[in-house]
């Protein structure tokens, strides 16, 4: 969910402390693993996952994501897909939600569902020997919900009190523009929370509708790590999630067009000015993708080795840090530009972005820039992305999302080292010679200061 959960007054039992203790121990072990081992196990209802088996600590990690999320809010119902995902360990089959939550904490279990712009994902973290207690309540979460009125009135007074002090803050009333402006009347320029009209609107039956147009096997990527074996898995699979239906009903959504091109001003009196700009992306299935990654990690990627770092900070002092990052959405991908400074040195921050990025543009990188990003992307991958078996498991999702294949952390440092110096100076001309969209966050620039 998108808003802060308000804590529930209820002692830590013992197995929670166990379970906490054991995951932090997975920690330098999973690190120093430079390799996993992907098997990819089939139930007899034709459930896939994808599995790591690791014993050193009895745990085990689960990671699924349902297509969907809250593009599929229909016109007017905006933050369905929210409010529901924040009503699922709320009560669930024949337990209300008291009930259920003390279940959850006697298994010694950790159980989390949210909701994302492109799909419903969810994860639970429990010890192996209480896994059938665990399991057995996650099923019961996702296959009966129980939506009742007491929980759904409460946290939509939860989500309504974030929207509330989202009002009053800058940098919320900022990106809510910002989506807007850069997304037109595309699902994503609404806001996932919904609003104060929407969540008005929202019923018991459409939570109902909802869950089950998007809680389907169709939609469904699964990954697990830790202590279970591939036979064991196989078998559970089919009990969490053999009783859903087969297939989703989503509504079609199309890819953005981004309106770029574009500046907005949003005044704030604040002593600081926030600057964000928006090119074009690369789709993560583009052949040039990997080009388009090297070139981020040196205009801004690296956080204190690229271009803008080196121009914006080092030399002129002008912002404590600068950086670039390349986002993918499954219907729109951006190049984006993000940094603070001094309300009085905006005018001067802005113009050396600008040139940094043009020079980038007009020349690309060098030779030395190109070889210590392909070194660093590579080296750093297991230790951004398989450091703990949560990590693990949230990276063979995003693989599986992406169409990667269960292969692809033996294949991707070929496909980055394969990259030439031609093929990023064409891409970075490509992306960063558009006129991009840009937004101030703080006292306003003088007309002269724009371009």
């Amino acid at each position: 969910m998108t808003y802060l959960r308000l804590a529930r007054k209820r002692l830590i039992f013992p197995s929670i402390v166990l379970f906490l203790s054991a995951f932090f121990l997975i920690l330098p072990t999973l690190t120093a693993r430079a390799a996993v081992t992907i098997q990819e196990v089939k139930s007899e209802k034709g459930i896939t996952a994808w599995l790591v088996e690791d014993y050193s600590v009895p745990i085990i990690a689960l990671r699924f994501v349902f297509d969907g999320g809250s593009t599929q809010d229909p016109d007017g119902k905006e933050g369905l897909a929210n409010l529901m995902t924040g009503l699922f360990d709320e009560g669930a089959g024949d337990l209300d939600s008291d009930a259920f939550q003390e279940r959850l904490d006697d298994a010694g279990a950790e159980m989390r569902i949210s909701e994302g712009r492109d799909g419903i994902s969810g994860a639970m973290r429990m010890l192996a020997e209480q896994k059938d207690e665990a399991l057995d309540l996650l099923r019961l979460a996702i296959e009966k919900p129980r939506f009742d009125q007491a929980p759904i009135d409460r946290i939509r007074g939860q989500i309504l009190a974030g929207i509330t002090a989202g009002e009053r803050d800058p940098n919320t009333a900022a990106e809510t523009e910002w989506r807007r402006a850069v997304y037109g009347s595309h699902p994503y320029s609404r806001p996932s929370e919904g609003t104060k009209k929407s969540l008005a609107t929202i019923t018991a039956d459409d939570l109902r509708a909802f869950h089950k147009a998007t809680f389907a096997r169709s939609g469904l990527h699964i990954a697990v790590v830790g202590a279970i074996d591939a036979k064991t898995l196989q078998r559970e699979l089919d009990q969490l999630f053999g009783g859903l239906p087969e297939k989703q009903s989503l509504e079609q959504v199309l890819d953005a067009d981004l309106k770029l091109g574009q500046q907005l001003q949003v005044t704030y009196d604040l002593p600081q000015t926030s600057i964000q700009m928006a090119f074009p992306g690369v789709k993560r299935s583009a052949p040039e993708f990997y080009a388009a990654t090297l070139m981020n990690e040196i205009l801004g990627g690296g956080t204190f080795t690229s271009r803008l770092f080196e121009e914006v900070r080092e030399k002129r002092g002008l912002a404590y840090s600068i950086d670039s990052g390349l986002s993918n959405l499954e219907h729109a991908s951006s190049l984006i530009v993000t940094t603070a400074t001094r309300a009085d040195r905006a005018i001067e921050t802005l113009a050396v972005v600008r040139d940094a990025i043009k020079h980038t543009a007009d020349e690309g990188p060098t030779e030395a820039e190109l070889a210590a990003a392909k070194k660093y992307l590579v080296g750093a991958y297991a230790i951004n992305n398989l450091d703990s078996s949560g990590a693990i498991a949230s990276t063979l999702i995003g693989l599986q999302l992406n169409g990667l294949g269960i292969d692809y952390m033996d294949r991707r440092a070929g496909l980055i080292d394969s990259v030439t110096l031609d093929e990023v100076k064409a891409v970075a001309k490509r992306l960063l010679s558009v006129e991009p969209a840009v937004m101030v966050v703080g006292p306003a620039l003088t007309d002269g200061s724009k371009g």
